[in-house]
């Protein structure tokens, strides 16, 4: 199992407002820096250059004067904005190796283009310029809200109550802030502090041989996966896994839906309320009936409960298996059906991506192999005849034998066949993927034998296929 950084995150609980204040003017002045290093070294000036000799430079100009903190939270963030910086150009430089790739050149050029790239002689290169303009935007900075802090710059203590505090430096010298935390674990190393709704989080990071799941082990077997909307993920023995998440999501949509009409009929009263001059009652409107605090905190604890159901989902997934199988939906998939109002709206909160990056975390940490492949009619074809069939709702109907299979248990068999697939690579265009399943379903029909199929085999499986659907 491979050790990695997991990131862990405390909030404080009933914190003073005085004491919000000083840290959120805090956090503006560090802004500042920010903003300053990404006009300075985001473009091509800034390539190659260190953090270390922009903060000497610093020191020996006077710039840190201007800033107003103390000398640790500068130099921090500095080293934090000249991080994102290089991660930034780390991510346009995929794109360009990409395109190295594919372009018509010797090899011999092509490897001294790669050179070039990684070790920053690309600003002396007329096409490396060109492409890195082209994958790279210039960043702006908008983050006002963060404070950085060294490990050895705060300390914690544990409250009379059982919850933690820490103490971290403020604006003035020998004057910490003392921020109570809803935790009664202490939070180690380097700190972000994040304001956010009147709250601060404090982010940190911890080895993953601390979690308790980390020392578990995977299973034994090899298991396809579908991704759904009612349920997290339904493997290939037809097991639903985490079928709460259908719920949370309809749930949450629906409250949305009366909240925000509400709330744009309460706008439209402070709206008409300044077109007639009556400023003062439409100020108080918006002060007293408009504000996101609530709303924000609410959407928060829905992505937290989200998240955690997935999680848990993709932790029962992989106790029955070393190696997973999932369809990659990282591309857009046109939808050519037209749903309903609802319909879409539900769907805009279906949370893949979270089910993508827990499937990848968990399968890091306990040691199993995540294969991804070709997401293309997996959920159309019917297992039995490996044909197209007739989509329901959630039930698939096959036109040859008549058996109805659950799309999402017929999604994920799909899904762990199509691994060891010689003609549907993860890039086959889905237009191509179609033709290759209808020639295949032709040549049984016809009775003929295709690359790697056999007749006998095939009626045998079948029969296999057709007692197990649903």
């Amino acid at each position: 199992m491979r050790e990695v950084k997991v990131t862990r995150v405390a909030y404080s609980k009933n914190l003073n407002a005085g004491k919000y204040a000083q840290l959120e003017e805090q956090a503006r002045r560090l802004g500042v820096v920010r903003t300053l290093v990404w006009d300075r070294f985001g473009s091509v000036s800034g390539v190659g250059v260190k953090d270390r000799a922009v903060r000497d430079q610093w020191l020996k100009d006077g710039t840190h004067l201007r800033f107003g903190v103390p000398a640790n939270a500068w130099k921090e963030t500095l080293r934090d904005a000249m991080a994102d910086i290089c991660a930034s150009r780390a991510a346009a430089k995929v794109k360009v190796r990409q395109a190295i790739r594919r372009k018509r050149a010797a090899e011999a050029e092509k490897k001294r283009l790669y050179t070039d790239l990684k070790y920053d002689w690309w600003t002396n290169d007329p096409y490396l310029c060109r492409m890195m303009r082209r994958h790279s935007n210039r960043g702006r900075n908008h983050t006002y809200n963060q404070i950085v802090v060294r490990s050895d710059k705060y300390n914690t203590f544990v409250h009379a109550n059982g919850n933690v505090w820490i103490s971290v430096p403020s604006l003035e010298r020998r004057k910490p802030i003392r921020i109570p935390l809803n935790t009664a674990v202490a939070p180690t190393g380097t700190l972000r502090l994040i304001l956010r709704n009147n709250r601060v989080e404090v982010h940190y990071a911890i080895d993953s041989s601390t979690i308790n799941s980390s020392r578990r082990s995977c299973g034994t077997g090899r298991i396809g996966v579908d991704k759904g909307y009612t349920e997290v993920l339904t493997d290939s023995d037809g097991i639903h896994h985490g079928p709460e998440l259908g719920g949370l999501l309809r749930d949450e949509s629906d409250f949305l839906r009366a909240k925000n009409a509400r709330r744009a009929k309460i706008r439209s009263i402070a709206e008409k309320a300044a077109e007639a001059g009556d400023q003062a009652k439409a100020d108080r409107i918006n002060r007293n009936n408009l504000g996101r605090l609530r709303y924000n905190r609410r959407r928060h604890r829905f992505k937290q409960r989200v998240k955690d159901v997935t999680y848990k989902a993709v932790h029962t997934v992989i106790d029955k298996a070393d190696t997973i199988v999932a369809e990659d939906l990282t591309k857009t998939i046109p939808r050519r059906k037209k749903l309903g109002k609802d319909d879409n709206r539900r769907l805009t909160a279906w949370t893949k991506g979270v089910t993508a990056r827990a499937l990848n975390d968990v399968s890091e940490r306990r040691g199993s192999a995540l294969l991804l492949v070709n997401a293309a009619y997996t959920s159309q074809v019917v297992p039995c005849c490996r044909v197209l069939g007739q989509r329901s709702g959630d039930r698939l109907h096959c036109t040859q034998c008549g058996v109805v299979w659950q799309a999402d248990h017929a999604g994920a068999i799909n899904v762990l066949e199509r691994a060891g697939d010689p003609d549907i690579s993860l890039c086959t265009p889905h237009t191509r993927v179609k033709q290759i399943l209808q020639e295949r379903a032709d040549r049984r029909r016809t009775g003929l034998p295709g690359p790697g199929l056999q007749p006998h085999a095939a009626e045998s499986e079948l029969s296999d296929l057709s007692s197990n659907a649903q």
